[in-house]
């Protein structure tokens, strides 16, 4: 096969059918065009997902990037309108695939606003939201580390960034029934209390963990192939990340501590003992440390959350609120279908009270009616800010949902980042953005 052109109004348009890059660089060199536009995706293996990028170069230069997005449209925003407030956590655990309780804690903490609720959570759910909320961190900083260095060419750190997200998944399957997209964080509190044995098995993930995270290090810290393909690439300074709203590891690395745990905290995190990382090299390589650090401050998390659900203070206390009429049955029992309602609950329904049948049955059915008003509330996710600014009519659904996702924020650096760099860094760019197009095709 050879490559074909055809003339438009934009140019040559070639058409590479593979086994023909002898012909095509004849061509190119023979004509008078001075850049070329290439089509990056959207389903470059490279891309972190279904992306899309206008690539166009001055031989391996880029000159101009231009992120084109939409393809992996859900509509989880619009559907949301149509399920009622508890209903809707089913479907903000879907965007961003790899952060799925953070998607559910962002969207509770501004229902729980909406319904004046705030104070009145318990201690031991918001104990629980922090502890599989870090959980979470480390899972979606595996793999962003596992697909970075799968795309320089380091199979083996991928094999082990995806081996300890397993861990982390296994963790989240024992404790909800469910790998991924779990709906556990709800509007009041969470869906169940951990499970017997769970406690051993974070104990036994803390204790395997660190180790881990060390020999990835090894790999991958002073590596000279890794550091050449990392440091001063993609730059992006503070005044650069302020000016595009970058939020999370982009920002910690171009020096500034700005954390909402820290900053603005909620679920109680003032209480817990960490430090937000930086670094001050404002390139990939200084992103990649970021989130090696935060993976080991959030080890340092969990076992203090551990440590308060087995204390005596917590211990056996309410992870939802008591208020009937918002909070679902968290008390769930494994039973031969899955997980299901605790018998002493079915029984009271079924067998004892009939107001609690029917009020069963509309809480389920018709769900709860959240006071007219709107309300903004925000997480820090993997990737950054994560806002959830929801708006409600007074009725049993959400008149309006809008998520402030890092990724699509963050995407707007990537120009900044790439333009006037070699088209081979833009790999590591997109890497370093970390973007997950679940949250940003919404």
């Amino acid at each position: 096969m050879t490559a074909l052109h055809d003339e438009t109004t934009e140019g040559k348009v070639y058409t590479v059918n593979g086994q023909d890059w002898d012909e095509l660089v004849k061509q190119i060199s023979e004509s008078s065009d001075r850049h070329l536009v290439v089509n990056m995706g959207p389903q470059h293996p490279s891309t972190h997902g279904v992306l899309r990028l206008v690539l166009t170069l001055d031989g391996e230069t880029v000159v101009e990037a231009r992120p084109v997005i939409g393809y992996l449209h859900t509509g989880i925003e619009k559907n949301m309108e149509y399920r009622t407030w508890t209903q809707g956590v089913t479907f903000v655990t879907r965007m961003d695939y790899l952060s799925p309780i953070f998607n559910e804690t962002a969207y509770c903490l501004a229902v729980e606003k909406l319904l004046g609720i705030t104070d009145r959570i318990p201690e031991r759910a918001q104990v629980l939201r922090v502890l599989m909320m870090e959980l979470n961190r480390i899972s979606s900083h595996m793999v962003a580390i596992a697909t970075f260095g799968m795309e320089l060419g380091a199979t083996s750190v991928m094999i082990y960034g995806f081996r300890e997200r397993e861990m982390v998944l296994d963790l989240f399957e024992y404790i909800t029934g469910l790998r991924m997209n779990m709906a556990y964080v709800r509007p009041g509190g969470v869906s169940m209390d951990l499970p017997a044995g769970a406690v051993d098995k974070i104990g036994e993930f803390l204790k395997i963990m660190p180790k881990r995270v060390k020999d990835m290090r090894k790999v991958l810290d002073e590596n000279p192939v890794y550091v050449r393909r990392t440091r001063d690439i993609a730059y992006l300074d503070l005044t650069g990340c302020m000016a595009l709203g970058v939020t999370g590891p982009m920002l910690r690395a171009a020096g500034l501590p700005w954390d909402l745990r820290k900053s603005q905290p909620y679920c109680g995190y003032e209480t817990y003992d960490f430090e937000v990382p930086t670094e001050t090299g404002c390139d990939v390589y200084s992103r990649y440390l970021v989130r090696m650090a935060e993976v080991e401050e959030s080890l340092k998390i969990i076992q203090q959350a551990l440590d308060r659900l087995t204390g005596p203070e917590l211990k056996g206390k309410p992870v939802m609120i008591e208020d009937k009429k918002i909070g679902w049955p968290s008390k769930l029992a494994l039973g031969p279908d899955g997980m299901g309602n605790s018998p002493d609950h079915i029984a009271h329904i079924m067998g004892t009270s009939m107001e609690a049948l029917i009020h069963h049955f509309k809480l389920v059915t018709e769900g709860f009616r959240v006071p007219a008003g709107q309300a903004y509330a925000a997480v820090e996710s993997p990737r950054g800010e994560l806002g959830a600014h929801v708006v409600s009519d007074g009725g049993t659904r959400p008149y309006r949902v809008h998520f402030r996702d890092p990724s699509f924020t963050n995407l707007q650096a990537l120009p900044a980042t790439v333009e006037g760099g070699m088209v081979a860094d833009v790999i590591s760019a997109i890497a370093s953005i970390d973007p997950v197009m679940g949250g940003v095709d919404r």
